[in-house]
């Protein structure tokens, strides 16, 4: 189930509201400028899909998201518990970093956790299958994705590709609370 933290950077050990129905995570997102919703396969896909199943699943919802955001294409992030670097491509990740474009991530199997952090908050978002984040570009964040990843999604690229992201420096990915705690 997806969920929502709030903590003030103040107290990064204990949130200040933990949201878990969709309209209110929603919601309280939109107030920062951030998008979040829930798109759906066109057919069930089960849990041990793999990425062509995935990827064929959800073919509609990602073309409709490529129109709708102007997007020229997409690539697929994909970690699990099985890579053989899972634990140092996990540390890159849990680095604060920026980017200069609009982040667009559908969810299409397991979890991961982007927090943001925007002015004295830090909004940790807890997406899983089927949710759809839209990071607005300048946002700084970082995503953990646990000591035992499975995370499969799409990330969309807009005619100049990914666009560039940079290392915040600040550590305050190390104080929030993981994933798995």
């Amino acid at each position: 189930m997806s969920r929502l933290s709030v903590y003030h950077v103040s107290a990064l050990d204990l949130p200040n509201k933990v949201l878990g129905h969709l309209e209110d995570i929603a919601a309280t997102l939109a107030e920062v400028g951030v998008h979040f919703a829930r798109r759906q396969p066109t057919q069930a896909v089960a849990p041990s899909a793999g990425v062509d199943e995935l990827l064929a699943a959800y073919r509609p919802a990602i073309d409709a998201l490529l129109g709708e955001r102007g997007a020229s294409g997409f690539e697929l992030d994909s970690l699990t518990r099985e890579h053989p670097q899972r634990d140092e491509l996990r540390d890159e990740l849990l680095a604060e970093r920026q980017g200069d474009r609009d982040e667009v991530r559908l969810v299409l199997a397991g979890r991961g956790q982007f927090a943001l952090h925007i002015e004295d908050h830090v909004y940790a978002v807890l997406c899983e299958r089927n949710d759809l984040l839209v990071i607005p570009a300048g946002t700084r964040y970082w995503l953990d994705l646990g000591e035992r990843p499975h995370f499969v999604a799409v990330r969309l690229l807009d005619a100049a590709g990914a666009g560039q992201l940079q290392l915040t420096g600040d550590d305050i990915a190390s104080r929030l609370p993981r994933l798995d705690d």
